[in-house]
């Protein structure tokens, strides 16, 4: 395939060059005493895997890495006494939905070996319940009552909230944790009646904003020079004719959409919404409700079927990122996840589907205009940070998502050179220099590249001895 030799041939080229040798690799974490959260359990699978990492580099990269959300953005404590976790997402003092959920995700697989790891899980469940019953609408939360630097947008807006920008994957990122959480644990009692309602609002939103009806309620501007930090139209977003999909305003980067309808947070949603309904089934005595979510869950399937593929010359039937319903779609992919090439991590498709196939050989190709080739790497971007600007989220999402072992070396590779020395994943780097980068402290990418390492490691035994 011409996009995987274009890949091979420039990650060779990128590699031959090498990042620095570093002849020392201090710790990045902090002390043990000015950590926010300590694991018995994550400490011991981070020895573990650690041995069987033979490239120093990467070893300490991970080291770095995995811990990181809970050495750092964690604010475990009791609420009404249940656990409640506040998790921000490093270089900003607020708490997404959905960053908070990938933060604490590869810690999941622990939770039964360490009681107070499970607690702290718990404890992040039970505070976006609380942010969900708050705004169902808003993407980002405060500690408490204190307000935010957007209290002038034109929003609803609460002193409890940070920003008010509607995502559908900040919905589905709160479901996906709970679901978790109860699967993995098999602990149900984060189940009560607020998260029944939280639920249960989850269901309403999602059902306002297919605008069947009406626009609904949601409407969001701002005053800014970035024309990505606000909706056109009165605040409601370019039109779209309604057929099932759900709106949403702003994608998983933050950045406004073009056409309403966001194709990976929708089909992201059909998997929330059966996760839901899993849950009402198994625990909780309303099968009524567990109808309506897959009922919801059919209509969205439906619609994304008739409206959101397309045929594309070289590559054959695939999704396409945004679409409006009368007929528009737009072709591209973003790093953030849900992002397409992110689908099968998320649980929306098979890694083998051939829709998704199809779509990822274009989205990892030159045909995508927010995939970038250069002298550091290449990989995924997206408008949030600039043109140039490769994501590592992309190339961990690439790896997460590939079946073979020669392209997930790759990706760890890169990943290995373009930190710039600070032992720790970053926002974004230029294509051309990683010296280049945005945000040092981002806990989402750290952690993700954390969950990386783990999964290489038990789903591919011994590729981590020879990369």
């Amino acid at each position: 395939m011409p996009t995987r030799r274009l890949f091979l041939q420039s990650t060779a080229a990128a590699l031959a060059r090498g990042a620095a040798a570093v002849p020392e690799r201090p710790s990045r974490r902090p002390p043990p005493p000015e950590r926010k959260f300590s694991s018995e359990a994550v400490e011991a699978k981070l020895r573990q895997v650690q041995n069987s990492i033979a490239d120093p580099e990467l070893a300490w990269l991970f080291g770095n890495c995995f811990p990181n959300t809970l050495d750092t953005t964690v604010r475990p404590g009791q609420l009404d006494g249940k656990p409640d976790t506040f998790v921000i997402t490093g270089d900003i003092d607020a708490m997404w939905l959905r960053d908070s959920t990938a933060q604490v995700w590869p810690y999941l697989p622990l939770a039964r070996e360490d009681r107070r790891l499970q607690a702290l899980l718990a404890g992040v469940v039970n505070r976006q319940t609380r942010c969900v019953l708050i705004d169902p609408y808003a993407n980002a939360f405060n500690y408490g009552p204190t307000g935010s630097e957007f209290d002038k947008d034109l929003t609803h807006m609460k002193p409890e909230l940070h920003e008010r920008k509607w995502e559908i994957d900040s919905l589905c990122y709160a479901i996906r944790l709970a679901h978790g959480y109860w699967k993995t644990t098999g602990d149900s009692s984060c189940f009560d009646t607020h998260w029944r309602r939280a639920a249960a609002l989850i269901v309403q939103t999602f059902r306002e904003q297919q605008r069947l009806r009406g626009r609904g309620p949601y409407s969001f501007q701002r005053a800014a020079a970035n024309p990505y930090d606000s909706l056109p139209q009165d605040g409601f977003g370019n039109p779209a004719r309604p057929c099932g999909l759900i709106h949403s305003g702003f994608r998983p980067s933050d950045d406004a959409c073009v056409f309403p309808f966001l194709v990976p947070s929708n089909l992201f949603a059909v998997a929330s919404l059966g996760q839901l309904a899993a849950v009402f089934d198994a625990e909780l005595p309303d099968k009524g409700f567990a109808r309506e979510c897959r009922e919801l869950a059919a209509e969205v399937s439906e619609a994304l079927d008739k409206h959101a593929k397309a045929v594309r010359p070289r590559y054959g039937e695939t999704w396409a990122y945004e679409v409006d319903g009368f007929g528009n779609q737009l072709f591209i992919d973003d790093a953030n996840v849900p992002s397409l090439l992110s689908l099968p991590y998320l649980g929306c498709c098979a890694a083998d589907d051939p829709v998704y196939q199809h779509t990822r050989a274009w989205v990892l190709s030159e045909d995508n205009p927010y995939y970038y080739r250069g002298a550091a790497a290449e990989g995924l971007g997206g408008p949030h940070s600039g043109l140039g600007m490769i994501w590592p989220l992309g190339i961990v999402t690439r790896a997460l998502t590939s079946r073979s072992e020669v392209e997930i070396s790759a990706c760890l590779k890169m990943l290995k050179n373009t930190h710039a020395g600070t032992g720790l994943m970053h926002e974004s780097f230029f294509k051309d220099d990683a010296g280049r980068f945005t945000r040092s402290w981002f806990a989402w990418a750290n952690t993700l590249f954390g969950e990386l390492i783990l999964t290489v490691h038990e789903r591919h035994p011994g590729l981590l001895s020879r990369v």
